[in-house]
């Protein structure tokens, strides 16, 4: 029976963060996940690294603060997959003041600091060309986060887990764990047993059916789930910016940059179980209604090209509104005797690095907080990273080296190899995906079925059509 320090449950953001730290660290760990890494909350995102500007009405002030700190530290590790961007403010009608919001968006800067790495807030006028999408006679201010692919953030954070010894096991569930004197013995799915010193449950919206039906406990702490829906749609706008909007119920709605479709979310609806992740129609009315009230070129239901859901598993601090839940989170270990179980509830993309550091120094293990500095895979840019990408400019599509460069950093030269061409990538599946890419990611990220790859590791189900779906889905099947 293999024997572990740690045995993780959730492929999640925070699962696979704590892995990559405590792998570092040097101990043994195990991941599992019971379907693909990534497959529920943490690729059902707005795709945001931010502190969340709207928290600060809720006085979540150390939340944000840490957020825009992670914010920074998420910037310098992984600069390929995350970038800089311009977010433009328009006042509400009839919505919070216009000083109100001036207000915040300084208070944000100086919880920021002063000397971050992004653009402080600033007033625009009216006539400037970034408002040119707007109705007429908005106010408009401007301010800076930053976006993520979340999927590829969990992906890359496997990836450095099991660089440093990690074993990832995906589409493994775990079944039941018991302990027996200083060790969990655990059964998973495929007839394995494991023993492991420490679980921790990092199951997101399961966490509370881990504890109950899993490892036959309770934890004090409870959580909410809340439903997030977002629609695809056609740009509303010109530009890589994208602005907040603010619907009469108080919430705010994004609508982002999506190549070439907008992105546009969230909603918060509470609901009872995981599997409700499901956008219903009155969320995309909602949703169409945010944009509808801001933009000139208005969005109808029925030109959606593809929505989703995922079910945020938030701490309980008892809000009624499910706006008004917290976004912080809370680790509890529990004080039975014996080996020891770490559950986490609640936590969002931005601090889940912050969270992992956190967890491994609760379980009392010896700190290290090298993932302040250390890139995560793909993220060591330098000037050999520019001479590649100019090389591969000469035969690669400009669209291409800029979706591939930005997925994969300088570990691209691991899927191009020593190509000249695109005829030496391999089968072409449609749009701008080949067989090289196809293979490094079933080799090196865990990409096992056909939507593991076009959904989470890259959104190019987006642009292939129903017959190249079924025929890449073939092809992985026969490699399997």
């Amino acid at each position: 029976m293999d024997g572990f320090d740690l045995l993780i449950i959730g492929g999640g953001i925070n699962g696979t963060a704590i892995a990559r730290d405590a792998a570092g660290r040097g101990l043994s760990v195990l991941l599992v996940e019971k379907d693909d890494l990534a497959s529920h909350t943490s690729s059902a995102s707005s795709k945001l690294i931010h502190g969340g500007l709207r928290y600060l009405e809720q006085y979540e002030f150390g939340l944000v603060r840490e957020s825009l700190h992670e914010r920074e530290t998420m910037l310098r590790t992984a600069p390929h997959l995350i970038r800089p961007l311009e977010f433009l403010l328009p006042d509400p009608p009839g919505g919070r003041p216009w000083w109100m919001i001036r207000a915040g968006l300084l208070l944000y800067d100086m919880l920021g600091g002063w000397r971050g790495s992004l653009p402080r807030s600033r007033g625009l006028k009216k006539s400037d060309p970034s408002a040119a999408a707007l109705k007429p006679g908005h106010k408009l201010a401007s301010y800076w986060d930053a976006w993520v692919d979340d999927a590829r953030l969990v992906a890359l954070n496997a990836v450095a887990a099991a660089e440093r010894g990690a074993e990832i096991a995906t589409r493994a569930e775990l079944l039941s764990a018991r302990r027996d004197g200083d060790y969990w013995v655990a059964e998973l799915s495929g007839d394995r047993a494991v023993r492991a010193a420490t679980i921790i449950n990092a199951a997101g919206p399961w966490v509370s059916d881990v504890l109950n039906e899993r490892l036959e406990t309770e934890a004090e702490s409870r959580v909410r789930l809340i439903k997030g829906s977002h629609i695809v749609a056609p740009r509303l706008y010109d530009g890589e910016h994208a602005f907040i909007l603010q619907p009469p119920d108080g919430r705010v709605v994004f609508a982002l940059p999506y190549g070439a479709h907008n992105l546009i979310g969230t909603t918060d609806i509470a609901v009872a179980e995981p599997k409700d992740a499901v956008i219903s129609e009155a969320e995309i009315a909602y949703l169409c209604d945010a944009a509808n009230r801001y933009f000139v070129r208005q969005l109808a239901p029925g030109e959606i090209v593809w929505s989703y859901a995922g079910v945020r598993a938030l701490y309980d601090d008892g809000e009624a509104e499910a706006k008004n839940v917290t976004r912080d989170y809370r680790l509890e270990l529990d004080d039975m005797p014996g080996p020891k179980l770490l559950s986490v509830f609640g936590g969002k993309i931005t601090t889940a690095r912050h969270l992992a550091d956190e967890a491994l120094e609760k379980l009392g293990v010896t700190t290290s907080r090298f993932t302040r500095t250390t890139p995560l895979p793909g993220g060591d840019l330098d000037a050999a990273f520019n001479r590649m990408l100019v090389a591969l400019a000469t035969w690669m599509p400009p669209e291409m080296v800029l979706r591939l460069s930005r997925a994969y950093g300088t570990r691209l030269n691991r899927i191009v190899g020593k190509a000249t061409s695109l005829g030496q990538l391999g089968r072409h599946f449609g749009a701008d995906l080949y067989e090289a890419e196809v293979r490094y990611l079933i080799d090196q990220e865990y990409a096992r079925e056909a939507d593991d790859l076009l959904w989470r590791r890259t959104k190019l189900g987006l642009m292939l059509t129903t017959a190249e779906k079924r025929g890449l889905a073939a092809w992985m099947k026969k490699r399997r």
